[in-house]
């Protein structure tokens, strides 16, 4: 019989959390589930713990070579069986009720995807606030490919919709070819929606919390790096020849351009900063002075002081 949903959590060095996300995995209700544990070629037990479970409860894909996130989630995609995708990060959880209310949201709606809210959870334990208000995913109801894009400009979005956590019919990821970018480490999962989204998918909003987002220093995607931001750029500059988009998509994607470029430009001087090239760092923001606006006083201060201490030295 096919499941309602397959799972796929692709783990990398997740020996201390993925039981738990199994586990989430495992008891949601009222839903048939396949779980499909990837394991991105792991240097702990993360490999051990998923064969710990019968065949028939996980079954387990061992990555001959490190593919990153969004490679690892690829391999889980292609053996998945059942009818809605779900990924699951191996350090998250969800809660048992989210499958089967997303689902039913989309089937009634005629939808090929639908979000839900999450619970931010951080590392020490304390439950935070739900990352994003009932009120305001109510009136969302439904994410268009132009509501989508100017939910991700870089440091401007009043609320991050990168955050979410979709959950596809896999018969349209099919399809239409959509899989994960493996060049991405950062932003994998804003591009794929958005091409599904672009490629005619209906997203529909389901406001309830299903998905228990936990904060862990030092994971990939609380790291933004320069390269990171220039693969995204990347990213974009494909999705832009790939897909034609309307008047409000393309305003809210030369926004999220110019927040890329911004961000950019910020983290070169904090590169070259951390470098101790003051002059690099000057120049840079010279060039493109908005990346200062942009991201506060903080760094135009820093710069400030930098720019300062170098005229002191070269007076000496």
């Amino acid at each position: 019989m096919q499941p309602d949903v397959s799972f796929v959590i692709a783990a990398y060095n997740a020996e201390a959390t993925l039981d738990r996300a199994i586990a989430s995995a495992i008891a949601q209700k009222n839903v048939s589930v396949e779980i499909i544990v990837v394991d991105d070629k792991s240097r702990d037990a993360t490999l051990d713990v998923a064969r710990a479970y019968p065949q028939h409860v996980v079954r387990v894909v061992a990555l001959a070579s490190n593919r990153g996130p969004g490679g690892a989630r690829n391999a889980g995609l292609d053996v998945a069986r059942g009818r809605w995708i779900a990924v699951l990060d191996s350090d998250d959880a969800v809660f048992p009720d989210r499958i089967a209310a997303m689902i039913a949201r989309a089937e009634k709606a005629g939808a090929q995807i639908a979000v839900d809210n999450l619970q931010v959870i951080r590392e020490d334990g304390v439950v935070e606030d739900a990352m994003f208000p009932t009120r305001y995913l109510e009136e969302l109801s439904e994410i268009s490919l132009a509501s989508y894009i100017a939910g991700n400009v870089v440091f401007e979005s009043k609320f991050n919709l990168g955050y979410l956590k979709p959950i596809f019919q896999r018969e349209f990821l099919d399809e239409n070819g959509l899989r994960y970018d493996e060049k991405l480490s950062i932003g994998e999962d804003y591009i794929l929606l958005a091409n599904a989204l672009a490629k005619g998918g209906k997203c529909v909003v389901e406001p309830t919390i299903g998905y228990a987002y936990h904060i862990r220093s030092g994971s990939i995607s609380r790291v933004l790096e320069l390269r990171h931001v220039e693969a995204m750029r990347k990213a974009d500059a494909v999705f832009a020849q790939t897909h034609s988009m309307d008047e409000a998509a393309q305003v809210a994607f030369a926004r999220r351009g110019r927040s890329l470029r911004k961000a950019a430009s910020f983290l070169s001087m904090v590169q070259h900063i951390k470098a101790r090239s003051p002059l690099k760092a000057i120049r840079t923001a010279l060039s493109d002075p908005a990346a200062v606006r942009h991201m506060g006083m903080p760094i135009a201060v820093r710069l400030r002081r930098v720019a300062a201490q170098f005229a002191v030295g070269v007076g000496r």
